[in-house]
């Protein structure tokens, strides 16, 4: 019983000795003296002030990570970047073999992620970035969590030496939750090359969900969260198409009042980036013959007679020369690669034109889909899509500043019944027949008047109009006139062929030489001759002249 109460004392006496040190520790993290592990690219001296490190490639690579994704906008850009021009991270050991010395090592995407998402990097003191997970096991150690920023405990600005604006920082943090791909996220997702331009912008107007994007084969916007969720019916299935061209014309016209120079400050970015990659490159081939240096002198300082160290000296300065060799090669493939790209005069001169502006430039095809999609995210913040009704989509913007700007447009869809103006259309084209207009003219009327199909929103096509005509029984004129031999009191050229006994190019001949007056159909234009005797008569004697001289001729040949 003694040796039981002695142990739970001890722990009780554990347990305050560790509140006491946790106490301590919070107090020193309140006044922001509490030493916490540096990232590379910062050092703590003997009297312990923090500076940058005095290697300038270390500043300088850390540096080039931010400017990198300053320009490109995603972890995984900046990853392929830095391999694609053969640069190394630094990375100081913690732990191992070499803990303690700075090794240059190849960029991961963890590594890159951690600069990116270090507050440190931003002159930062912060404490309290993780927290034990709640959904612990009994008997097992906490998995810890990263904690969102506004809940991490202390945060003292301007405590260290800052590579970037705490700002800077801050938007950095927001574009890296952006890009994370979640539909049941408000994220925007990072821009990549696929031909969708409002990827991670748009959002259903209906379960407010990010719409995901389908290419089969033209692009279009769905939105499947309650279906995957719930089992219930997918929301939205939009054609991409119309919803894009308003979304960017809208774009063009809120830019249309500040022409921007975009190419030339991008021209300006690609060069600025190749000098800080040289310099990058410069700086390694320092680095390593300067290794190749001190690995020989310590090799020729080494006593010949201690073959163990003279060994692993001479494997130490193979090692080095072997990364010189590794950084000339780099070097080489660098300056082998062609410079930043200029701009061709013409378009330079598309530029220049304000006349045409950004608009030309896009129609252009210079730009790649990343740089639309990054151009369209300077101002659209969100698209919002619903469907009030079957043939039409409303689009809201929703631009930086806060506001937005709503818009219709009407997709092609595939029932006829569908178009809200449908019953409109058939009493229009039956109405329009009526009156004698032929389908191409009731076509041209009836997209004048503003309405559409079901295939073709823009207007109604000829075709159309005589299928839908044929559906609701109404004969047009051309018809009529070709079974009727009056219209109106008038002859038909038809109807006056058959009562003469001619074809009817007989008609048009003496009609083309002005010798037989005629009038035309007021809506159809088909021509019409006057019921009068004396005309009927002059024409049966011209027909039968016509019909004597043909009967001559073959006589005639006989003799």
């Amino acid at each position: 019983m003694l040796l039981g109460l002695r142990g739970m004392l001890s722990e009780a006496e554990l347990h305050w000795l560790r509140l006491r040190l946790d106490a301590g520790r919070m107090r020193q993290v309140e006044r922001g003296a509490y030493q916490q592990h540096l990232p590379t690219g910062l050092v703590r001296l003997p009297d312990g002030r923090v500076v940058k490190d005095p290697d300038e490639q270390v500043q300088a690579m850390i540096s080039l990570v931010f400017a990198r994704f300053a320009r490109l906008g995603s972890c995984q850009k900046v990853l392929r970047s830095l391999r694609d021009d053969g640069l190394l991270l630094p990375r100081h050991q913690v732990a191992g073999l070499h803990a303690g010395q700075l090794l240059w090592k190849k960029p991961t995407d963890s590594a890159v992620y951690e600069i990116l998402r270090n507050p440190a990097y931003a002159g930062a003191f912060v404490y309290g970035q993780h927290r034990p997970h709640p959904q612990r096991r009994p008997g097992q150690r906490a998995r810890m969590v990263r904690v969102p920023i506004a809940q991490w405990a202390i945060v003292h600005q301007d405590a260290y030496p800052a590579y970037l604006p705490w700002e800077h920082f801050m938007a950095n943090q927001q574009q890296l939750s952006d890009n994370a791909s979640r539909y049941e996220r408000y994220a925007r997702a990072a821009v990549r090359d696929g031909a969708a331009l409002l990827v991670g912008l748009v959002v259903c107007g209906r379960c407010g969900r990010q719409m995901r994007v389908v290419y089969k084969p033209q692009v279009r916007y769905v939105c499947n969260a309650l279906c995957q969720t719930y089992g219930e019916a997918s929301c939205l299935n939009l054609a991409g198409a119309p919803i894009e061209a308003a979304v960017v014309a809208a774009f063009f016209e809120a830019l249309a009042p500040a022409e921007l120079d975009l190419l030339e400050a991008v021209l300006a970015q690609q060069q600025a980036d190749r000098q800080q990659v040289a310099h990058q490159h410069a700086d390694r081939l320092k680095r390593a013959a300067y290794e190749v240096r001190l690995a020989r002198r310590q090799y020729d300082a080494c006593d010949p007679d201690n073959r163990l160290v003279a060994a692993e000296l001479e494997r130490r300065w193979e090692v080095a020369l072997r990364a010189e060799v590794e950084a000339r090669e780099a070097h080489a493939r660098f300056e082998a690669e062609p410079p930043a790209p200029t701009i061709p005069s013409e378009l330079r001169a598309q530029l220049r034109d304000l006349g045409r502006g950004l608009p030309a430039l896009w129609t252009s095809e210079r730009l790649r889909p990343s740089q639309q999609k990054a151009l369209l995210r300077t101002l659209i913040r969100r698209v919002i899509l619903s469907r009030p009704q079957p043939d039409t989509t409303e689009i809201k913007i929703v631009w930086v500043s806060g506001a937005f700007s709503v818009m219709q447009v009407h997709p092609a869809i595939h029932r006829a019944r569908d178009v809200a103006s449908h019953t409109e259309l058939l009493m229009r084209i039956k109405a329009l027949a009526a009156e004698g207009y032929q389908d191409a003219a009731i076509a041209e009327w009836l997209t004048a008047e503003g309405l559409r199909t079901a295939r073709c929103p823009s207007g109604v096509p000829k075709t159309t109009v005589g299928k839908l005509r044929h559906s609701l029984g109404a004969t047009s004129v051309t018809e009529c006139l070709r079974h009727q031999p009056k219209w109106e009191g008038q002859w038909t050229v038809w109807g006056l062929a058959r009562a003469l006994g001619v074809d009817r190019n007989w008609l048009y001949r003496r009609i083309n030489k002005g010798l037989l007056p005629v009038s035309r159909h007021p809506a159809a234009g088909h021509y019409l001759i006057a019921d009068d005797p004396e005309l009927l008569a002059r024409l049966r004697t011209a027909v039968e002249q016509g019909r004597g001289h043909r009967r001559a001729q073959p006589a005639a040949g006989r003799r």
